[in-house]
């Protein structure tokens, strides 16, 4: 066994003990504290159908509160994770995450436009989620009228032009709201939250992050190449147009479901894709399936801080800044520069 797979082996390891970390302490965090003993119980009872002679109320909690809002941070973690890792290695660039095409944007102003016209829930989150997948068309439409130039700089480029327009879209139905229903409903939109999370909302996040997430985790390979300047992934044999598409809707497809599901939330497709290549390498074939592992996991625990930290829920925008970066200055220290 060579020394990369031995590392490869030990960073999965870590991965998955931390992943199995974060969702213990994610059950058993709160106002009704769950032991391991209690979860292992509850967790045996619905899969046998016995009765598991615990209260109602841990049941209740278990099973209707936490359980849809510990998978729904799980989903919209790897979802973001993956995504970043995926752009960073089509557009050769550590500091890309998975708004560099305006998914994010767009999906806000969806979701802020369906706050502003008083749609129901499910409206919103779909209006967002058509808004991010939009804008990535949008983009991607005008990069490819573009023919001069590196075809990815174009892309980036033109994401933060449409991007810069679409906050400015935001600004503009933020200002003609309502200051005292609408706007406020905006901004905690806006910084990203999981409270509220019922079983209902996890089968338009699941389907779209599944989806896309299978997509990704079967181009891992061939991803490789594409981080290869556009000559040398031609000459190996790549058609480097239909593939960095089929890159780019897929991992558009997974931020505009996250986004639409719990807010903007910044900093793990950045973090967490460094983290991983930290741990088990560069190579896409490992690298992608740890993100998605390590996404799930840091994004559970950003959640469990948030409704146990303190008497009001933070927004998770906010605790994924101030967690991630001192952690990204830790990772740069650290790096000796290997991030490519």
């Amino acid at each position: 066994m060579t020394a990369v797979r031995r590392s490869a082996i030990g960073g999965n390891a870590i991965a998955l003990s931390l992943l199995a970390c974060a969702v213990l302490l994610a059950f058993g965090l709160g106002r009704f504290p769950v032991g391991p003993g209690d979860l292992g119980r509850l967790l045996w009872s619905g899969l046998s159908g016995q009765p598991s002679g615990l209260p109602s109320q841990i049941e209740t909690v278990i099973w209707n509160i936490r359980g849809p809002r510990v998978l729904a941070a799980l989903l919209c973690g790897a979802a973001l994770a993956v995504a970043g890792t995926a752009f960073q290695g089509l557009f050769r660039n550590p500091l890309v995450s998975p708004d560099i095409l305006g998914a994010s944007s767009g999906a806000a102003l969806g979701a802020v436009l369906g706050i502003y016209l008083s749609l129901g829930l499910f409206a919103i989150q779909l209006s967002a989620f058509l808004g991010g997948l939009v804008a990535v068309g949008a983009v991607y439409a005008v990069g490819s009228t573009i023919r001069r130039g590196d075809p990815v700089l174009v892309l980036v480029l033109t994401g933060v032009v449409v991007g810069s327009l679409l906050g400015a879209g935001i600004g503009l139905v933020k200002y003609w709201a309502d200051p005292y229903n609408q706007l406020p409903a905006m901004t905690f939109w806006l910084l990203g939250s999981l409270a509220g999370t019922s079983k209902a909302d996890l089968l338009p996040l699941l389907g779209p992050v599944l989806l896309g997430s299978a997509a990704l985790v079967a181009l891992r390979w061939r991803m490789n190449a594409m981080s290869l300047p556009e000559e040398e992934a031609q000459a190996l044999g790549l058609r480097t147009g239909p593939l960095r598409l089929a890159i780019v809707v897929a991992a558009t497809l997974v931020t505009a479901a996250s986004v639409a599901a719990a807010g903007i939330i910044g900093w793990v497709g950045l973090v967490v894709p460094h983290l991983a290549r930290f741990l088990v390498g560069p190579d896409f074939g490992r690298l992608v399936p740890t993100a998605a592992v390590l996404g799930g996991g840091y994004l559970l625990v950003i959640d469990t801080l948030a409704r146990t930290a303190g008497p009001v829920e933070t927004p998770l925008g906010i605790l994924t800044a101030v967690i991630g970066t001192p952690f990204f200055i830790w990772l740069l220290a650290s790096s000796r520069g290997g991030w490519s």
